[in-house]
């Protein structure tokens, strides 16, 4: 959990309030209205909402206490700008914030002020939020900005909404224009100010990515994911991975935190006309599962001998693979342990969903699904099933796995059972004692 701490900000001694929570995806900055402060209600209510979703947040007042009654400063956009540029610098500089990737969300005219900032430190800025903002004000800085904005508007908010939809037209970057249906501008409306930071929280999940998103290989992947799951205490955690593209990424991980790692091998269970349409799956552990989509087996009229028919078919195929990929190894069972699913990056996330399901009958402590990146859908999706989702990213334009990696050719049974082979003997002269715990079965 993050706690506020007080901070001072840049050579003028800003103050401000600073949460840095343990694993922290992101710095957000936030830059405010006229009038309003570190000590606003509305400014605090959108920091915690941000920090109970994993955001580091820097609130903090644009101006000195003798500066702000002069109400010509509250106004003065380039003066409020170069206090954002300072904000910027100071968590460049801080050690609690200086490897965090930096979003900025602005308020009413402090939108214009992050929007000159921005362009000011475009190389230090990885996405704006404007929040009923007036990013207008930022006048020729709007061609300059680099980083990905969105510009949130209420729907009843029609003077704003006009001046935000010709501030759009001037910008270069990529940029989103959200209206929240009924809203005001003060978002004051039941449930508008929530719609309004979870179309903020989207976005800035999306382009706040540490490090590069681009992976030599599924080994470097998982390197780079479990230094980042190494950041978490977990209790007796175990880690199964998702053949056969899962493997190399869960290696890494169950070696860095000296984990027992076994396999989840999940079998579509294809409607028999229609192979690619799954009607459920089957996973596999000390008792297989099967997993229904009710849906599709209602609309194809599968009866339930023709399902356990059709599961029997894929469990034997599991079999098959789990014998093959690790002779005499009996699967491990996630009872009161931490279980960690992995896999080389998730497009729609069925079989994942799938291993989700079947893994939560199995009474573990925890579910965590580990990830290199994910399409933007399929990581709220698994965030809905799941304890945790440690994801390194979630770019908006996904395309598909592959494309997030130099190296990602199709792994061989023949390429599995030897990594598997070579981790096994690296594991059994390993020492027991890690982050996690030993490495028991």
């Amino acid at each position: 959990m993050s706690r506020q701490i007080e901070v001072s900000i840049g050579h003028s001694n800003l103050a401000g309030f600073l949460a840095v929570r343990e694993a922290a995806r992101g710095l957000v900055i936030f830059a405010h209205g006229s009038g309003s402060s570190r000590f606003s209600s509305r400014n605090r209510y959108a920091a915690d909402y941000f920090e109970r979703r994993g955001f580091a947040t820097l609130l903090f007042d644009l101006l000195t206490e003798a500066e702000a009654n002069d109400r010509r400063n509250v106004f003065d956009i380039p003066l409020l700008g170069a206090r954002v540029v300072e904000a910027i610098d100071w968590a460049r500089s801080d050690t609690r914030t200086s490897s965090l990737p930096i979003g900025l969300f602005g308020a009413s005219t402090g939108a214009g002020a992050a929007i000159i900032a921005a362009a000011a430190r475009a190389d230090d800025v990885s996405a704006i939020v404007s929040r009923g903002g007036r990013p207008d004000l930022a006048d020729q800085a709007l061609g300059h900005v680099r980083a990905p904005t969105i510009l949130i508007v209420g729907g009843n908010d029609r003077d704003v909404l006009k001046l935000n939809q010709s501030a759009k037209s001037r910008m270069k970057c990529e940029t989103s224009l959200a209206i929240i249906p009924g809203a005001s501008h003060l978002f004051e409306e039941p449930g508008a100010l929530e719609q309004a930071l979870e179309a903020a929280v989207d976005w800035f999940a999306r382009h706040l990515v540490v490090g590069r998103l681009l992976f030599d290989d599924r080994r470097a992947a998982g390197q780079a994911l479990a230094a980042e799951i190494a950041k978490r205490t977990l209790l007796r955690p175990v880690v199964y991975a998702l053949p056969r593209g899962g493997v190399p990424v869960a290696i890494e991980i169950a070696r860095r935190l000296n984990a027992p790692l076994d396999l989840l091998l999940v079998r579509k269970i294809g409607v028999p006309w229609q192979p690619e349409l799954a009607a459920g799956a089957v996973v596999d552990g000390e008792q297989p599962d099967l997993v229904l989509n009710d849906d599709i087996v209602r609309a194809a009229g599968l009866t339930e001998a023709e399902i356990v028919s059709l599961a029997r078919e894929q469990l034997q195929e599991i079999e098959r693979r789990r014998a093959q990929y690790m002779p005499g190894g009996a699967p491990i069972s996630a009872r009161g342990r931490t279980a960690i699913l992995v896999d080389d990056g998730v497009a729609t996330g069925a079989s994942m969903e799938a291993a989700i399901k079947a893994i939560r009958r199995r009474a573990p402590l925890r579910v965590v699904v580990a990830i290199p990146v994910a399409s933007c859908s399929a990581a709220m999706t698994l965030r809905e099933l799941v304890d945790e989702v440690v994801c390194l990213g979630t770019p908006e334009n996904f395309g598909g796995v592959g494309a997030f990696y130099r190296d990602f050719h199709q792994l061989s049974d023949s390429e599995v059972v030897d990594l598997l082979a070579k981790h096994a003997s690296t594991a059994a002269v390993s020492p027991g004692d890690a982050k996690g715990g030993p490495a028991e079965k």
